[in-house]
C-alpha cells in the first residue's frame, strides 16, 4: 500500500465520530445522502434491543430536561415517546395494559396538581427512585 493511500485512510478513520449507540431506522440512508459514511448493525438479540431501548429512554429523557422553549420541550418530548412506545411494543404491552398500569399508579401514589415540594422526611419507608440527600439518623 503506498504511502500516499495509508495517509488518506488515516484521515477518513480520524473523521469518524463513534457513538455506539441504538438510532432511528433511517440515520444511514440520511448520513449517506450528505455523501457520508456510516457502519451500522442490526441488533438480533431481544435482550440487547430492550437494553438498547432502555439507554435511549435514559438520553430522550436527559435531553428533555434540559429544553428551555415549548418548540424545543415538544421535540424532544416526541422523541422520548417514540421510544417508549417501541419499548413497550418490544415487550408485548397493550394500550390498555399501559393505561391501568397508569391509573393504578395514580390511586396508589397520587398526581402533581398540588405541587408539593419534599425537603424533608422523618419517613425512613418513603422510597424514591432519586439517591437521598442525606443519611438516616
Amino acid at each position: 500500500m503506498s504511502q500516499l493511500k495509508l495517509v488518506f485512510n488515516f484521515i477518513r478513520m480520524k473523521n469518524r465520530v463513534y457513538y455506539n449507540k441504538l438510532v432511528r431506522d433511517d440515520i444511514k440512508e440520511r448520513i449517506e445522502k450528505k455523501g457520508e459514511r456510516c457502519e451500522i448493525r442490526v441488533i438480533e438479540d431481544k435482550a440487547e434491543f430492550e437494553q438498547e431501548l432502555l439507554k435511549k429512554v435514559r438520553e430522550e429523557a436527559s435531553a428533555l430536561a434540559h429544553c428551555r422553549s415549548r418548540e424545543e420541550f415538544l421535540a424532544e418530548y416526541a422523541d422520548l415517546m417514540v421510544v417508549l412506545d417501541t419499548l413497550t411494543k418490544q415487550l408485548e404491552f397493550s394500550e390498555a395494559d399501559i393505561k391501568t398500569a397508569m391509573a393504578e399508579n395514580v390511586e396508589k401514589k397520587g398526581l402533581y396538581t398540588k405541587k408539593h415540594f419534599l425537603h424533608w422526611s422523618e419517613d425512613g419507608a418513603y422510597k424514591s427512585n432519586e439517591t437521598p440527600q442525606g443519611v438516616n439518623k
